[in-house]
């Protein structure tokens, strides 16, 4: 079987678990626990104040895209105290989807630069929260300073349908990525 990894990585309660949970055709494996009073104080929660759990390890999911090929999904913990495990997930990703949410913009910033620093595809979905002003695609690549050429998405990580957007979008641009690089290695030197 052909296995593609992807890591779903941002800032923490951007809504990695909830989108790796709508795609994901298994249950997913989670690894939360209910988030503490010490906790509160270590975690912002500046806009996510009714948030209860926070992954301390990974989400797992998996999609078959068909026989003999399957899409294999790891979100990342969000808190910049787990993130020493980034590394050992990101070993072997074909890309990456940063989500992005725009009432704390600067919190998916050190996604971005972890997968710019490893040469890693990735694209933003800017996870749409009820209530929240909108911006557009282009607006959010400004201001975070992206690559030409990285997209960035608009989605809901509810909603199957949109999460499944976000990764043929990732999977399209990882392969540009990928054969723009081969190519670059073949290429003569003049």
């Amino acid at each position: 079987m052909l296995a593609l990894k992807i890591l779903v990585a941002g800032g923490f309660g951007v809504g990695k678990t909830t989108l790796v949970g709508a795609v994901s055709e298994i249950r997913p494996l989670r690894t939360e626990e209910r988030l503490t009073e010490a906790g509160r104080e270590v975690d912002d929660l500046d806009g996510v104040e009714r948030k209860s759990t926070t992954t301390v390890a990974m989400d797992f999911g998996r999609i078959t895209i068909r026989e003999g090929l399957a899409v294999y999904l790891f979100g990342t913990p969000g808190q910049d105290r787990f993130w020493f495990l980034w590394d050992e997930l990101a070993q072997g990703a074909l890309g990456a989807v940063v989500l992005a949410d725009t009432r704390r913009l600067t919190d998916c910033f050190p996604a971005v630069d972890f997968f710019e620093h490893r040469g890693i595809p990735f694209v933003v979905a800017v996870n749409r929260f009820a209530g929240t002003r909108e911006f557009r695609p282009e607006e959010v690549a400004r201001a975070l300073d992206l690559d030409a050429g990285t997209p960035v998405l608009l989605c809901d990580a509810r909603h199957r349908a949109s999460g499944k957007e976000v990764l043929i979008n990732l999977v399209e641009h990882a392969g540009r990525v990928h054969a723009a690089r081969l190519l670059a290695d073949v290429s003569p030197v003049g």
